[in-house]
Protein backbone atom coordinates (compact mmCIF):
# COMPACT_ATOMS: atom_id res chain seq x y z
CA UNK A 1 0.00 0.00 0.00
CA UNK A 2 1.40 3.36 -0.97
CA UNK A 3 0.36 6.54 0.81
CA UNK A 4 1.08 10.02 -0.45
CA UNK A 5 3.77 12.17 1.10
CA UNK A 6 1.03 14.38 2.54
CA UNK A 7 0.41 11.75 5.23
CA UNK A 8 4.04 11.84 6.35
CA UNK A 9 4.15 15.63 6.24
CA UNK A 10 0.92 15.92 8.21
CA UNK A 11 1.96 13.48 10.91
CA UNK A 12 5.33 15.21 11.38
CA UNK A 13 3.61 18.60 11.64
CA UNK A 14 1.20 17.18 14.21
CA UNK A 15 4.13 15.81 16.22
CA UNK A 16 5.77 19.22 16.05
CA UNK A 17 2.62 20.96 17.28
CA UNK A 18 2.31 18.36 20.04
CA UNK A 19 5.93 18.92 21.14
CA UNK A 20 5.48 22.67 21.15
CA UNK A 21 2.32 22.30 23.22
CA UNK A 22 1.46 25.94 22.69
CA UNK A 23 -1.89 27.65 22.49
CA UNK A 24 -0.26 30.07 20.06
CA UNK A 25 -0.82 29.17 16.40
CA UNK A 26 2.19 28.13 14.35
CA UNK A 27 2.37 29.44 10.79
CA UNK A 28 2.61 27.27 7.73
CA UNK A 29 5.91 28.98 6.90
CA UNK A 30 7.44 27.93 10.22
CA UNK A 31 6.17 24.36 9.92
CA UNK A 32 7.37 24.15 6.32
CA UNK A 33 10.72 25.64 7.31
CA UNK A 34 11.55 22.99 9.87
CA UNK A 35 11.20 20.24 7.25
CA UNK A 36 12.15 22.28 4.15
CA UNK A 37 8.76 21.64 2.57
CA UNK A 38 6.91 23.79 0.02
CA UNK A 39 4.62 26.02 2.13
CA UNK A 40 1.76 26.21 -0.38
CA UNK A 41 1.47 22.43 -0.69
CA UNK A 42 1.84 21.92 3.05
CA UNK A 43 -0.85 24.53 3.69
CA UNK A 44 -3.31 22.53 1.56
CA UNK A 45 -2.67 19.44 3.69
CA UNK A 46 -3.04 21.41 6.92
CA UNK A 47 -6.31 22.95 5.71
CA UNK A 48 -7.56 19.42 5.01
CA UNK A 49 -6.80 18.57 8.64
CA UNK A 50 -8.72 21.66 9.76
CA UNK A 51 -11.78 20.45 7.81
CA UNK A 52 -11.37 17.03 9.46
CA UNK A 53 -11.32 18.62 12.93
CA UNK A 54 -7.74 17.59 13.69
CA UNK A 55 -6.32 21.12 13.55
CA UNK A 56 -7.75 24.55 14.14
CA UNK A 57 -6.56 27.58 12.24
CA UNK A 58 -6.29 31.26 12.95
CA UNK A 59 -6.19 33.61 9.97
CA UNK A 60 -4.00 36.65 9.63
CA UNK A 61 -0.39 37.71 9.92
CA UNK A 62 -0.04 36.17 13.39
CA UNK A 63 -2.20 33.20 12.48
CA UNK A 64 -1.42 29.59 11.89
CA UNK A 65 -2.35 26.14 13.13
CA UNK A 66 -2.68 24.32 16.43
CA UNK A 67 -4.11 21.01 17.51
CA UNK A 68 -7.91 21.11 17.67
CA UNK A 69 -8.00 18.34 20.29
CA UNK A 70 -5.68 16.72 22.75
CA UNK A 71 -3.14 14.29 21.26
CA UNK A 72 -4.94 11.41 22.99
CA UNK A 73 -8.01 12.11 20.85
CA UNK A 74 -6.31 12.26 17.44
CA UNK A 75 -5.75 8.89 15.77
CA UNK A 76 -3.27 8.11 13.04
CA UNK A 77 -6.12 6.62 10.99
CA UNK A 78 -8.14 9.82 11.01
CA UNK A 79 -5.11 11.70 9.69
CA UNK A 80 -4.62 9.11 6.94
CA UNK A 81 -8.33 9.20 6.05
CA UNK A 82 -8.36 13.01 5.99
CA UNK A 83 -5.37 13.21 3.66
CA UNK A 84 -5.94 10.14 1.48
CA UNK A 85 -9.72 9.89 1.62
CA UNK A 86 -11.90 7.18 3.15
CA UNK A 87 -12.04 4.87 0.12
CA UNK A 88 -10.62 1.37 0.20
CA UNK A 89 -7.12 1.05 -1.21
CA UNK A 90 -8.11 -2.00 -3.29
CA UNK A 91 -10.88 -1.49 -5.81
CA UNK A 92 -12.25 -4.65 -7.38
CA UNK A 93 -13.46 -4.06 -10.93
CA UNK A 94 -14.94 -7.56 -11.27
CA UNK A 95 -12.77 -8.61 -14.19
CA UNK A 96 -13.85 -12.18 -13.45
CA UNK A 97 -17.19 -11.31 -15.06
CA UNK A 98 -15.56 -10.42 -18.38
CA UNK A 99 -14.26 -12.65 -21.11
CA UNK A 100 -14.77 -16.31 -20.27
CA UNK A 101 -16.91 -15.43 -17.23
CA UNK A 102 -19.39 -13.10 -18.89
CA UNK A 103 -21.82 -15.88 -19.82
CA UNK A 104 -21.89 -17.47 -16.33
CA UNK A 105 -23.49 -14.93 -13.93
CA UNK A 106 -24.40 -17.74 -11.53
CA UNK A 107 -20.67 -18.13 -10.77
CA UNK A 108 -20.57 -14.65 -9.25
CA UNK A 109 -23.20 -14.85 -6.51
CA UNK A 110 -20.50 -14.51 -3.82
CA UNK A 111 -18.03 -11.68 -3.40
CA UNK A 112 -14.72 -12.20 -5.16
CA UNK A 113 -12.25 -14.05 -2.91
CA UNK A 114 -9.52 -11.57 -3.85
CA UNK A 115 -11.70 -8.65 -2.73
CA UNK A 116 -12.47 -10.48 0.51
CA UNK A 117 -8.77 -11.08 1.23
CA UNK A 118 -7.79 -7.49 0.42
CA UNK A 119 -10.59 -5.99 2.52
CA UNK A 120 -9.73 -8.22 5.46
CA UNK A 121 -6.10 -7.08 5.32
CA UNK A 122 -7.04 -3.42 4.93
CA UNK A 123 -9.48 -3.56 7.84
CA UNK A 124 -6.70 -4.95 10.06
CA UNK A 125 -4.41 -2.14 8.89
CA UNK A 126 -7.10 0.49 9.55
CA UNK A 127 -7.85 -0.94 13.01
CA UNK A 128 -4.16 -0.79 13.91
CA UNK A 129 -3.85 2.83 12.79
CA UNK A 130 -7.10 3.71 14.60
CA UNK A 131 -5.66 2.25 17.80
CA UNK A 132 -2.64 4.57 17.68
CA UNK A 133 -2.98 8.18 18.74
CA UNK A 134 -0.82 11.22 18.35
CA UNK A 135 -0.09 10.86 22.09
CA UNK A 136 1.30 7.37 21.39
CA UNK A 137 3.59 8.77 18.68
CA UNK A 138 4.73 11.59 20.95
CA UNK A 139 5.56 9.07 23.69
CA UNK A 140 7.43 6.76 21.29
CA UNK A 141 9.52 9.46 19.59
CA UNK A 142 13.04 10.09 20.87
CA UNK A 143 13.32 12.88 23.42
CA UNK A 144 16.10 14.38 21.31
CA UNK A 145 13.65 14.98 18.44
CA UNK A 146 11.31 16.93 20.69
CA UNK A 147 14.21 18.96 22.12
CA UNK A 148 15.64 19.67 18.67
CA UNK A 149 12.22 20.85 17.47
CA UNK A 150 11.67 23.13 20.46
CA UNK A 151 15.22 24.54 20.09
CA UNK A 152 14.70 25.20 16.37
CA UNK A 153 11.47 27.10 17.05
CA UNK A 154 13.09 29.07 19.89
CA UNK A 155 16.05 30.02 17.66
CA UNK A 156 13.89 31.40 14.86
CA UNK A 157 11.76 33.34 17.34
Amino acid sequence: MRLGEGVEWSLHCLLTLGWLGSDEPVSTARLAGIFELPPAYLNKRLQTLVRAGVLSSTPGARGGFRLARSPEKITVMEVVAAIEGPEYAFRCTEIRQRGAGKDRPQDFQRQCVITTAMRKAELAWRRELASQTLADLLAAAPDAAAERTRDWFADIG
